[in-house]
C-alpha cells in the first residue's frame, strides 16, 4: 500500500461522523408536537361546540370520527405520495394545509362546517406521518430506528400533553374558537423550517459527511461505535433464539420488495388489526373524549381537568421513549414482545377505571399508568414495517398498518358517543379492554422478521 493510501485511511479514520441525523429527529419531534396538538386541541373545545350547536354525543363522536376517516382514507395515497415525491414536499405539504384548516375551524358556523372542515384536517394530516417514519427509516441505522422511532412517538403524545394546559390558557382569556386560531400558527413556520432544512436522503443533504452517510446505510467498519468514536455504554443484545422466539414466532423472511407482496402480506394486515385497537383507545378515546371524562363524570374544574387530561400523555412520552429503545436494546430488535405487553397491560388497567377514584392524585396516577404501559410496544408497530419491508416499500407497508391504526381511531369515538347516549363509562371501559384484547390476539398471529444479521438455530429453520 503506498504512503499517499496508507494517509488516506488515517484521515478518514480521524475524521468524525456528523450527527446532522439527531437534528432531523429534533425537528421531527418538534413537528409531530404540533401536529398532534392540532389533531387533539378540539378535546377542550367539545364542550362549548356542544352547547353553542346544540349536539348530542353521538354528533360529537361523529365530528372526532371524521378527522380519523379522512386521516384513515389518505394513508394509502399519502404512502405513495412518499414514495414518488420524497418527504422533503410531502412533509410539507402535510404541515401547510393542516395549519390552514385548523385555522378555519375556529371561523365555523354550523355543525355541517365543523364536519367539513375537521375531515380536511385528518386528510391534510395524512402525509406526515407517513412522512416521518420514512425519514426514520431513510436516515437512521436499523439498530438506532426502535429508539428514533420511540422519539418520534414521543412528540406525538406530548402534544396532547401540552394541550390541556394551553387549551384552559385560551379559554380563560378568549374563547374556544381562539384555540383554532393560535395552534395553526407552528405548523405553517415549521413546514417552511423543513423544507429548507431536510432533504430526502442523508446523501442529498449538505450537512451529513461520507462517515455519517455510511453509517446510516451499515456500511461503518466501526458502526458499533458512538458518533465520538467510543464504544457506546450501552450496546444492543445479540440475537439469542429462545422461548420467546418460539411464542412471538422469529422467522428468517425475505423483505417485502414490491406493492403486491405487501399488499398479501398477513403480517402487515395483522400489524394493521392490533394497531387499529391500540389507536382507537389512545387517540379515539383519551386525546378526544378524556377532557369531557373529567368535567362532566368527575365534576372537575377548568385548570384540574387540564392537569388530570395531561398525565396519561406525560406516560405516554416515557412510555415511548423506554418502549423504544428496550426493543432494540434489550429484545434484539425483535418488536412483537412489547405490543404484546402493552395490550395486556392495557386489559387491566381498563378494569382499574371501572372503579375509578374521585381523589385527583390517585385518579392521575392511574392515568399515567395507563398512557405509560399503552406506550411501551405503541412505537413498535412503526419499526415492526421496517423490519418487514424494504426501504423502497416502507411507505406503503406503513401506510397500510396506519390505515388500520386511523380505522380505530375512526370506529372509538362513534363507539363512545353512542354508549354514553345508552349506556355510561363503564360501558365505554368494558369495551377498550375487549379492544385490547383483540389486538393481543391478532398480534400473536404474525411473524417476527429475524433481526439483519442473526441466524436461527438448524432445528428451527
Amino acid at each position: 500500500m503506498s504512503l499517499d493510501s496508507i494517509e488516506s485511511l488515517k484521515n478518514k479514520k480521524a475524521r468524525k461522523r456528523s450527527k446532522y441525523r439527531w437534528f432531523v429527529m429534533a425537528l421531527i419531534f418538534v413537528i409531530f408536537v404540533v401536529a398532534q396538538a392540532d389533531r387533539a386541541n378540539i378535546g377542550f373545545a367539545i364542550p362549548y361546540i356542544q352547547d353553542e350547536f346544540q349536539l348530542t354525543n353521538t354528533d360529537i363522536g361523529v365530528i372526532i370520527s371524521l378527522f380519523f376517516a379522512g386521516y384513515a382514507l389518505c394513508q394509502i395515497p399519502s404512502g405513495y405520495l412518499v414514495r414518488k415525491k420524497g418527504v422533503r414536499i410531502s412533509y410539507t405539504l402535510g404541515m401547510a394545509l393542516t395549519s390552514i384548516f385548523t385555522f378555519l375551524m375556529g371561523r365555523v358556523d354550523s355543525f355541517a362546517h365543523l364536519k367539513i372542515l375537521r375531515t380536511f384536517v385528518g386528510i391534510s394530516e395524512a402525509p406526515v406521518v407517513i412522512s416521518s417514519t420514512a425519514t426514520i427509516n431513510n436516515w437512521f441505522p436499523s439498530k438506532e430506528k426502535g429508539t428514533a422511532t420511540g422519539i418520534f412517538l414521543a412528540g406525538s403524545k406530548f402534544g396532547p400533553f401540552l394541550v390541556p394546559p394551553i387549551c384552559a390558557w385560551i379559554l380563560i382569556h378568549y374563547d374556544w374558537r381562539h384555540i383554532f386560531y393560535f395552534f395553526a400558527i407552528p405548523g405553517a413556520i415549521l413546514s417552511i423550517v423543513w423544507y429548507v432544512l431536510v432533504r430526502n436522503k442523508p446523501s442529498e443533504s449538505p450537512f451529513v459527511n461520507q462517515e455519517e452517510a455510511d453509517y446510516i446505510n451499515d456500511n461503518a467498519p466501526e458502526s458499533n461505535e458512538t458518533d465520538d468514536g467510543k464504544q457506546p455504554k450501552f450496546q444492543t443484545r445479540p440475537f439469542k433464539y429462545g422461548l420467546i422466539d418460539r411464542l412471538i414466532r422469529t422467522k428468517q423472511l425475505s423483505p417485502l420488495n414490491t406493492t403486491r407482496e405487501i399488499f398479501t402480506s398477513w403480517d402487515i394486515y395483522g400489524a394493521a388489526m392490533g394497531y387499529m385497537c391500540m389507536v382507537g383507545i389512545v387517540d379515539g378515546v383519551l386525546m378526544s373524549w378524556l377532557p369531557k371524562y373529567l368535567l362532566q363524570e368527575h365534576g372537575f374544574n377548568i385548570i384540574n381537568s387540564a392537569i388530570l387530561a395531561s398525565t396519561p400523555f406525560a406516560g405516554n412520552v416515557l412510555g415511548n421513549l423506554l418502549g423504544g429503545w428496550l426493543s432494540d436494546n434489550v429484545f434484539g430488535k425483535r418488536r412483537k414482545p412489547l405490543m404484546l405487553v402493552s395490550a395486556l397491560c392495557t386489559i387491566i388497567m381498563m378494569g382499574f377505571m371501572l372503579f375509578a377514584p374521585q381523589n385527583k392524585l390517585m385518579l392521575g396516577f392511574i392515568l399515567f399508568s395507563i398512557g405509560f404501559l399503552l406506550s411501551l410496544g405503541y412505537s413498535a408497530y412503526s419499526v415492526y414495517a421496517m423490519g418487514r419491508a424494504s426501504k423502497d416499500c416502507y411507505p406503503v407497508a406503513y401506510s397500510i398498518i396506519n390505515t388500520g391504526g386511523q380505522i380505530g381511531a375512526v370506529c372509538m369515538p362513534l363507539i363512545v358517543g353512542i354508549l354514553l347516549d345508552k349506556f355510561n363509562w363503564d360501558a365505554v371501559f368494558l369495551s377498550l379492554s375487549v379492544a385490547a384484547f383483540v389486538c393481543m390476539l391478532v398480534v400473536l398471529t404474525i411473524r417476527e422478521p429475524l433481526p439483519v444479521g442473526a441466524t436461527l438455530p438448524e432445528n428451527t429453520r
